[in-house]
């Protein structure tokens, strides 16, 4: 998934952190550049092989419409 939206990535951090499903954050240091006005989204990666798993926990948890459709 991607957003520029710091509560989301944080909810979805901890959701991803509680289930212990390995994740990365990526280009989270680009607001060094942007001078953090949130033009940029970071994307939230997850394991192939806990990829299934990743989808239905953010699911059930309301994220689903976060999700990208062409990545199920």
């Amino acid at each position: 998934m991607r957003t520029n939206d710091a509560v989301t990535i944080s909810a979805i951090e901890a959701l991803l952190k509680g289930a212990g499903i390995s994740h990365m954050i990526a280009d989270q240091n680009i607001s060094v550049l942007e001078g953090s006005i949130g033009a940029f989204q970071r994307r939230i990666l997850v394991d192939e092989d806990e990829f299934a798993a990743a989808r239905r926990l953010l699911s059930d948890a309301g994220f689903g419409k976060e999700l990208r459709p062409d990545s199920a």
